[in-house]
């Protein structure tokens, strides 16, 4: 009786313990969108070193926009992720922004001084 008990107490922690997030800084890259939809991906306010990945998880297919500086850190960690079989297709993004200038946003105009007349 004492070890159904330990081994139902354990599986109890392990269901209540948090999944550990996929750290995709490890592999350079940068996950932007994430299982949308090929309209969204198609979007021309991305950078230009957004990939668009089609992969296969439990036979369903997926598409992520992913940036990276390299075509092959966005496969290794697809692969690391979620198996070697699994990724389908890498390809270019319809980004137009420039990498350094993406995600930075206009600084607010400063208010001009009134002269005293």
């Amino acid at each position: 009786m004492t070890t159904k008990a330990t081994t139902e107490e354990k599986v109890a922690e392990e269901l209540k313990k948090p999944e550990k997030k996929f750290d995709t800084s490890v592999y350079s890259c940068e996950i932007i969108l994430e299982r949308t939809t090929k309209d969204k991906a198609e979007d021309k306010s991305f950078p230009t070193d957004a990939f668009n990945v089609m992969y296969i998880v439990e036979g369903k297919e997926y598409l992520d926009v992913t940036r990276s500086t390299k075509m092959v850190n966005v496969f290794d960690m697809y692969c690391d992720r979620y198996g070697k079989t699994s990724v389908q297709s890498i390809d270019y993004g319809c980004g137009t922004i420039r990498p350094n200038l993406w995600g930075n946003s206009k600084a607010p105009a400063k208010q001009k001084k009134k002269r005293k007349v």
